[in-house]
C-alpha cells in the first residue's frame, strides 16, 4: 500500500468548515487541529510504513486525526469512523472539507486497526505522543518540574479461576502442537476431559468433593502432558505454551500427602489471572482496592500540565520501579527535544524566575511524588543525580502505640542506635552485606522503667536499620518544612487532575483496549499524546514564524 497524501485545496466556500470556524471557541481541539495538523503529522510523517507500490491509503494524517478524537472521547473503532463520517466537528478537524466536496467521504474501521499495527511495527512505533511533545518543548511549556504518579488499568479479560486455566492453558498447547505431537500428548491424557470444549465442564460446583476429583484429574492431566515433553527440543510456541501450563499448575495447586494436587490455600505473589492474557496481575493501589491488570505511570509537568512520559506495568509492580522511567530526561540533565538546552529561555517563555506556563529559564529539577515513591532508594538516587526530591515518606510506625522508630536516634556512621532512655547499642550488619543492620538492646530493657512504653518482647526492643536509613531521615527532616508542605500540597495534586483526565472513559481509559503490556503501553501513550494535544489547544499554543508559541 502506498502512501496517500490529503488534498491541499482548501474549498474557502466550504459551508462545514465556516460553521465551525464561526460557532466553536478558539481553543477546541477541532479548531487546533484544523489549523495545526500539517504541522502536527503531515502525511510525509508516515512515509515509512508504505511501501512504493500498491493502491493508496487513506491519508495518515486524517488517519492519525480521528485516531486521536476517537482516543479523547473513549470510541470503539466502529464508533469513530461514525463520528468522522457524520459529525461536521470531525471532518473539519481532519480537513476533509464538508460533503460536498472531493475530500474523504468514509472509510472502513479496519483502516485504524491496520494503521495502528503499523505503527507498533515501526521504528517510530510513538510518533504522534512525540511530536505533541515537541511541540509543547519548542513553546516554552516543559520546564525541569515533574510530578509521578500511577492508576490502575482494567484488563480486557476476564480473570480465570484455577479450573479455567488450567484447561485454557492445556488447550492452548494442543492448539500449537503439530498432529504428531498433538497425538503423542492427547495419549497421556486420562481422557476424562477431550479440552476441546471452551465451557467448564458440568459437575456439582456446590460438592466441594466434586471440585477437588476435578481439580485433581485435570491437574494429573497437566504434568502428564509437562513429563511427554520433558527434555525435548520444542518450536517456540509450544516452548511458549508449556511454560505457561506450568506457571499456572506450580502456582494454584499444592501435592497433599496422599499424592492428590488441591487447590492451594494462598494467592501466588506473580500470579498469572489469564492465559489469554498472560501480562495481567491482581494489583492493589490501596490496601482495601484491588484490581485486575496493569498500572499505567504519568510524568506530568506541574506548571503547564503536559504528561513528559508514560510506561505500563503489570498491575502488581510498584510505583518506584517505574519512575526511573518516567524522569529519563531529568536523569540526562536534558530539557528534551525542542529546547534550547536545561535551564534557557525558548520560545514561548515569560522569562526567569516566574511561575507560569512557559516559564524555564534557571529552573532546578524537582520530582513529586506521593508515599509510594517516597523510598530511600529513589531519594538516594534523585539527589545522586542533582535532582530535589519532593516525594512525601512515611513516619514510622510501631503496632500497639509503642515507640516508633523515630525515637531512637540512629547514627549511621557510628553505626549505634539510642533508644528514648538513653542506651545506646551496635548496629550490626547482616551477613548478606547489604548495608543497614539490627541494634539489640535486650539487656539494657529488662529494667528500664520505659519498656512497657517500647516493647512487648520477652527478648527486649530490637531496630532494624536500613541500608538507606540516612535518606529516609533526611527526607523525613525536610519535610517538616512549612514551606516544603506548602509546595507539596499545591503542586502534588495537579497529576491526580491529569490522570482524571486521561481516566475520563472507560474504554480505552480506565479500561483496556488490548492486551499484553507492550500493546498496552503504547496505547497508553497514544492516550497521553491524544490529551496533550488537547492541552496544547487550551493554552492556545500556535505555530508562528519562529516556531511553536504561547499566543494570546
Amino acid at each position: 500500500m502506498t502512501l496517500g497524501r490529503a488534498d491541499q485545496q482548501r474549498d474557502l466556500f466550504d459551508e462545514g468548515a465556516r460553521f465551525c470556524e464561526e460557532t466553536l471557541p478558539g481553543n477546541s481541539i477541532y479548531g487546533f487541529l484544523a489549523r495545526e495538523r500539517d504541522r502536527l503529522f503531515p502525511d510525509e510523517l508516515f512515509v515509512d510504513l508504505f511501501t512504493g507500490t500498491g493502491r493508496r491509503s487513506v491519508p495518515p494524517s486524517v488517519v492519525a486525526t480521528v485516531m486521536v478524537l476517537q482516543r479523547l472521547e473513549g470510541l470503539s473503532d466502529r464508533e469513530a469512523v461514525d463520528r468522522y463520517a457524520f459529525d461536521g466537528r470531525w471532518r473539519y478537524a481532519a480537513g476533509v472539507g464538508g460533503y460536498g466536496g472531493s475530500g474523504w467521504a468514509r472509510f472502513a474501521h479496519t483502516v485504524l486497526v491496520d494503521m495502528r499495527e503499523r505503527l507498533r511495527r515501526s521504528q517510530r512505533p510513538d510518533r504522534v505522543f512525540e511530536v505533541a511533545l515537541e511541540a509543547a518543548h519548542a513553546a516554552g511549556l516543559v520546564g525541569r518540574r515533574r510530578v509521578l504518579d500511577s492508576t490502575p488499568l482494567y484488563d480486557a479479560v476476564a480473570t480465570m479461576d484455577t479450573v479455567t486455566l488450567i484447561r485454557s492453558a492445556l488447550r492452548g498447547l494442543l492448539k500449537v502442537a503439530d498432529a504428531g505431537l498433538e497425538a503423542e500428548l492427547r495419549a497421556a491424557l486420562a481422557g476424562c476431559d477431550d479440552y476441546v470444549a471452551v465451557g467448564k465442564p458440568q459437575i456439582d460446583w456446590d460438592d466441594p468433593d466434586a471440585r477437588a476429583v476435578l481439580i485433581a484429574s485435570r491437574a494429573r492431566d497437566g504434568y502428564a502432558v509437562l513429563a511427554v515433553l520433558r527434555g525435548r527440543e520444542l518450536a517456540e510456541a509450544v516452548e511458549q505454551a508449556s511454560a505457561l501450563l506450568a506457571t499456572v499448575l506450580g502456582q494454584d495447586l499444592d501435592p497433599g500427602e496422599d499424592g492428590v494436587f488441591r487447590t492451594a490455600r494462598r494467592v501466588a505473589k506473580d500470579r498469572v489471572i489469564s492465559t489469554v492474557d498472560p501480562d495481567a496481575r491482581h494489583g492493589h493501589k490501596t490496601a482495601s482496592r484491588g484490581f485486575d491488570g496493569y498500572k499505567g505511570h504519568a510524568a506530568v509537568d506541574p506548571d503547564s500540565e503536559i504528561i513528559t512520559a508514560t510506561t505500563v506495568t503489570a498491575g502488581n509492580t510498584g510505583d518506584t520501579a517505574a519512575a526511573e522511567d518516567l524522569i529519563t530526561d531529568l536523569l540526562d540533565n536534558t530539557d528534551g527535544p525542542g529546547t534550547d538546552g536545561p535551564g534557557t529561555d525558548g520560545p514561548g517563555t515569560d522569562g526567569p524566575g516566574t511561575d507560569g506556563p512557559g516559564t524555564r529559564g534557571g529552573q532546578e529539577p524537582i520530582v513529586y511524588g506521593d508515599a509510594a515513591y517516597g523510598t530511600g532508594e529513589f531519594h538516594e538516587q534523585l539527589g545522586g543525580a542533582g535532582i530535589e526530591s519532593r516525594c512525601k515518606t512515611q513516619a514510622p510506625t510501631a503496632a500497639g502505640g509503642l515507640f516508633s522508630k523515630d525515637r531512637f536516634g540512629i547514627d549511621v556512621a557510628a553505626m549505634t542506635a539510642t533508644c528514648p532512655a538513653g542506651v545506646s547499642a551496635p548496629i550490626r550488619a547482616p551477613r548478606n552485606g547489604d548495608g543497614g543492620g539490627i541494634a539489640y538492646f535486650g539487656q539494657a530493657c529488662a529494667g528500664c522503667s520505659l519498656r512497657s512504653q517500647c516493647t512487648t518482647a520477652k527478648a527486649g526492643r530490637t531496630v532494624s536499620v536500613g541500608p538507606h536509613e540516612q535518606a529516609l531521615a533526611d527526607a523525613r527532616a525536610r519535610q517538616t518544612d512549612p514551606a516544603w508542605v506548602a509546595d507539596y500540597r499545591a503542586t502534588r495534586p495537579k497529576v491526580e487532575r491529569k490522570l482524571a483526565h486521561l481516566m475520563r472513559r472507560r474504554h480505552g481509559g480506565r479500561r483496556a483496549r488490548v492486551r499484553g503490556t507492550d500493546r498496552v503501553d503504547a496505547d497508553f501513550r497514544f492516550l497521553a499524546g491524544a490529551v496533550n494535544l488537547a492541552r496544547l489547544a487550551v493554552l492556545n499554543v500556535r505555530r508562528t514564524a519562529n516556531g511553536w508559541a504561547v499566543t494570546t
